[in-house]
């Protein structure tokens, strides 16, 4: 093991993992305590490092790959989607790792949360009892929509769309869902739909897609003319899966009923024709934020980066070196 493995976390990440890598006889830099890491600090911290644990919110693109240079040898994130790492521009030259099954389940958990506080008004309703404008129980109040016995659709069928699925069982639901590449087993009484049909279909879709050029608002204005008035559209995933200009339009013509969000295009920014609106629950990308996930998003990095710096293949890898016989030339 070499004498110096110097580690670089670009924010600030449970003090758990941080002990893991210290005791394993790293050198770490913890960059920020949480607060945005400007990018042209980002490109002067990762020359000279062997490791960088970087989180969804830093960009991680060409001019930080040749920053880094040849001392690096892996980049490593503690989430599972990694649409802000320019993964061609890698190049080859270094471990590029993430963390898919660190999270699945606690936000399967977040995504029924928001479903179920859609579906029967919890925001607005809680907003009314706060103000003070509660006049007392009434027959007609705060009406929402049934869940159980309903159809769920799920858009996307990953780790995380399965176990969203696999819920719905405890409420009687219906399941279809779309996928553009059906895994081997999608669980109990999936029923794999063509997306319009499933969007005409379904009472409520929740969308587990990974953002890529062509789910690049997988939701727009067709998309959402074809639901359901009483539809209800959640979105843990990536918010611009989402064209949010047509759903707040959507949400204020009652084009769909309700929709639960936990991620937006433009992120910390909320488009302000859904913050106007009472029919939309609105999070601050919680989906993962239960301390026991975290701390295991993390250590999944760390472990990842200990791999590397051992001289073993990380268990979760995005994209590696390559190998000597990639790079050699013809036989003299």
């Amino acid at each position: 093991m070499a004498a110096r493995f110097s580690v670089l976390v670009t924010r600030a990440i449970p003090p758990k993992a941080i002990q893991r890598l210290r005791d394993a006889g790293c050198e770490v830099e913890v960059a920020s305590a949480g607060e945005p890491l400007a990018y042209d600090r980002l490109l002067a911290l990762v020359r000279g490092r062997q490791a960088v644990l970087f989180q969804p919110v830093d960009r991680i693109d060409a001019a930080v790959f040749d920053a880094a240079g040849p001392a690096c040898r892996i980049f490593a994130t503690p989430a599972t989607g990694y649409d802000n790492v320019d993964l061609a521009a890698a190049g080859r030259r270094f471990f590029i790792t993430n963390a898919p099954d660190a999270l699945t389940e606690t936000v399967a958990d977040l995504t029924w949360a928001l479903l179920l506080a859609a579906a029967r008004r919890l925001g607005e309703a809680e907003r009314v009892l706060r103000a003070g404008r509660w006049p007392g129980w009434r027959f007609d109040q705060f009406l929402g929509l049934e869940v159980h016995g309903t159809t769920l659709g799920v858009v996307g069928l990953g780790r995380i769309g399965r176990a969203v699925a696999r819920r719905a069982a405890g409420f009687d639901m219906r399941v279809v869902a779309y996928t553009r590449t059906p895994p081997t087993d999608t669980g109990p009484a999936v029923e794999l739909l063509p997306l319009d049909d499933l969007l005409t279909d379904a009472d409520f879709i929740t969308l587990h897609a990974p953002l890529t050029p062509q789910t690049h608002h997988l939701i727009g204005v067709e998309q959402l003319r074809r639901m359901k008035r009483s539809a209800v559209l959640i979105n843990t995933s990536r918010g611009p899966l989402v064209d949010e200009p047509a759903l707040a339009a959507a949400l204020r013509d009652g084009t769909i009923a309700a929709a639960g969000l936990d991620v937006f295009e433009h992120e910390p920014r909320v488009h302000p024709g859904l913050l106007a609106q009472d029919n939309v629950v609105l999070l601050p990308h919680i989906g993962s934020a239960s301390t026991r996930t975290r701390e295991r998003m993390a250590m999944t990095a760390v472990e990842n980066i200990l791999a590397v710096r051992d001289g073993r293949r990380p268990a979760q890898v995005l994209s590696e070196p390559a190998a000597p016989q990639d790079s050699a030339g013809p036989p003299g």
